[in-house]
């Protein structure tokens, strides 16, 4: 599928790994649930890289993406959350955002989630599925909203 069908799919609602619609894009769940709570944030509209938007929609891309970890790093209570922009595979902007937990495999849990082993991140056990993981995506999405309410109440101050 290409990075304008993905995005129009989830323009029309028919995407059912949909978190939430953000300010920069779209949080979704990530198809493999290897480490749960993992989601993307896909830019909207469709470029293929953070230094093809102007300045200000970057940062706000860049804040959508932290708003996002830090709603999972709630929601998960993991002990750290991973970002990562790459592109090389799907060449649009999205960043992946994973929870990191204690419980994870020692020789695995230094390593970037992408280079564990695919056997592992792509085990038919972790595969998307709304009966398993459709009230993480609720609770994901429900903290993301809180957090930003919280954002919007805090004072700034220069």
């Amino acid at each position: 599928m290409s990075p304008s069908e993905r995005l129009q799919e989830l323009l029309d609602g028919e995407n059912p790994r949909l978190v939430l619609r953000m300010r920069s894009g779209f949080a979704v769940m990530g198809d493999n649930q290897f480490l749960p709570g993992y989601c993307l944030l896909m830019a909207y509209p469709h470029v293929n890289q953070l230094i093809e938007l102007p300045e200000k929609q970057r940062y706000v891309f860049l804040e959508d993406m932290s708003l996002l970890g830090e709603a999972i790093d709630r929601v998960t209570e993991s002990k750290r959350i991973n970002f990562a922009m790459y592109g090389n595979v799907d060449p649009f902007l999205h960043a992946h955002v994973w929870p990191r937990y204690e419980w994870e495999v020692p020789e695995f849990a230094t390593l970037p989630p992408l280079s564990i082993p695919e056997e592992i991140r792509m085990h038919e056990d972790t595969v998307w599925d709304p009966a398993v993981h459709g009230n993480l995506q609720n609770q994901i999405r429900e903290m993301i909203l809180k957090v930003q309410d919280e954002r919007a109440s805090v004072d700034i101050v220069h």
